[in-house]
């Protein structure tokens, strides 16, 4: 099986095109591409009950950031600060990198 390419990687500042937090930017922490999925700083936040375990003492309703669909979140670039979509450009070392296909800027440094 194949691993899924997404257009955003963890620590790219994205913001959510769909859904509850339309809008919204934040910057990736985690990136699952095998289900195309991603959770973003202090967005889609679920209640979880926890037990009381050997890490939480307490246990009780935790509060954390959900996955969402990759497909709902559009990159930031950071030249023209707009959320854009990203092409692959090979560069002359022989290298790929993404572009902002609104400025035609490298957004990968």
């Amino acid at each position: 099986m194949a691993v899924n390419r997404l257009h955003v990687k963890k620590g790219d500042l994205v913001q959510v095109m769909a859904g509850k937090e339309k809008g919204k930017q934040g910057k990736v922490v985690r990136v699952f591409p095998a289900k195309a999925r991603l959770t973003v700083e202090n967005l889609n936040i679920v209640k979880r009950h926890t037990r009381p375990s050997q890490t939480n003492q307490e246990g009780g309703i935790v509060e954390k950031e959900a996955p969402m669909a990759a497909a709902n979140v559009m990159l930031v670039c950071s030249s023209c600060n707009q959320p854009s979509r990203t092409g692959i450009r090979v560069l002359e070392d022989g290298k790929r990198a993404r572009f902002c296909k609104k400025c035609n800027e490298i957004v990968d440094k």
